[in-house]
């Protein structure tokens, strides 16, 4: 964190709200802070108080608690163990909630960059439909596919400490 501070980088996110809680203590001021994990509605308070962003607004009761812009989470593979609604529930889940600036979802993991692609597309799509500005897609795994397919936030973490 000291060297990301040090090196200028304006925003950073976390995936846990303890971690947040902890980080925060430390470096305040130091960065805006954003929140990529799954939210869980008994966290959003921690959330509200330290973050500008939340990527991963999934639920309803996550929604009645949360007072930050927020971005919704898609869980665009179907895949049951990821976090995010249905794309057929997005129309629905918009109207929950009064600030939602964009959206975000977590492709497969794989090694190739590239099988990212579709999912990256496909949220883009979503989001000209509903005429949402943000893109939450990308990590180090694919981030340069992303940006070239529209993301406006990518989550980098391991990539910076390689190498």
């Amino acid at each position: 964190m000291e060297t990301l501070a040090q090196a200028g980088i304006p925003v950073v996110g976390e995936n846990r709200a303890q971690d947040l809680e902890e980080k925060h203590a430390r470096y305040a001021d130091a960065f805006r802070w954003h929140f990529i994990g799954h939210l869980q509605s008994r966290k959003a308070k921690i959330v509200n108080e330290i973050c500008e962003l939340c990527h991963s607004l999934d639920s309803e009761s996550a929604a009645r608690r949360l007072t930050i812009p927020a971005l919704v989470e898609v869980n665009l593979s179907g895949e049951p163990t990821k976090s995010g609604i249905l794309p057929a529930e997005l129309s629905r889940f918009l109207e929950l909630y009064p600030d939602i600036r964009g959206l975000m979802t977590m492709p497969p993991a794989t090694g190739d960059p590239e099988s990212s692609r579709p999912y990256f597309r496909r949220l883009r799509a979503l989001a000209e439909a509903h005429g949402l500005p943000e893109l939450s897609m990308g990590t180090s795994q694919d981030y340069a596919v992303a940006a070239e397919e529209g993301a406006t936030l990518v989550r980098v973490g391991s990539v910076l400490w390689q190498g």
